[in-house]
């Protein structure tokens, strides 16, 4: 199997680098996402926009270069980053605030536990899990980085509506989502 390089990703088209991350060189197709997850992403990243003023952005799906070598270019659903940064793409974890994963099925396992591990280990200060099921109103789990051991540890967890207050002030209502 041949593995991808930092200089080969920043070579290919928009259309070969949709839908696809990099992990360890290697290419990973993304599982597709349902209008409910993208509606989720979007209602969040909308209000972390918001609430994130002049100095943050939030925006949804675009590059996060982790690692060069081997390489390591995820795709969060969501990423608040320095605005000073935006034509800095993809984006590096040390302009990075927070990053949010909308669970979806086939992505349990790489949002809940391989994804903020990466996370963990790049120093990004925030990780935000969205649980989504059908028909059940989204739960909201908050993770901080404990820089010493470069673990995300346990925060506030919301069901519905979300009234978080770091990494500053922000309110979502995802109470209402068909």
């Amino acid at each position: 199997m041949s593995t991808v390089t930092a200089e080969q990703y920043d070579g290919w088209t928009e259309e070969q680098c949709a839908d696809v991350e990099i992990v360890g060189g290697v290419v990973v197709a993304r599982p597709s996402r349902s209008a409910r997850h993208n509606r989720i992403a979007r209602l969040v990243a909308n209000a972390l926009d918001d609430a994130g003023g002049a100095d943050w952005n939030a925006d949804c799906g675009f590059d996060l270069r982790l690692r060069d070598v081997p390489l390591d270019n995820r795709c969060p659903d969501v990423v608040v980053y320095r605005a000073d940064t935006v034509e800095e793409m993809p984006a590096r974890p040390e302009h990075v605030l927070l990053v949010v994963e909308v669970v979806s099925p086939g992505s349990e396992t790489t949002d809940r536990l391989v994804k903020p591990d990466q996370y963990a280990k790049a120093g990004i200060p925030f990780y935000w899990r969205v649980e989504q099921a059908a028909g059940r109103v989204a739960v909201v789990h908050t993770c901080l980085l404990d820089e010493a051991s470069r673990v995300y540890r346990a925060g506030e967890v919301f069901t519905g509506l979300v009234k978080a207050a770091v990494p500053f002030p922000v309110e979502v209502d995802l109470t209402d989502l068909p």
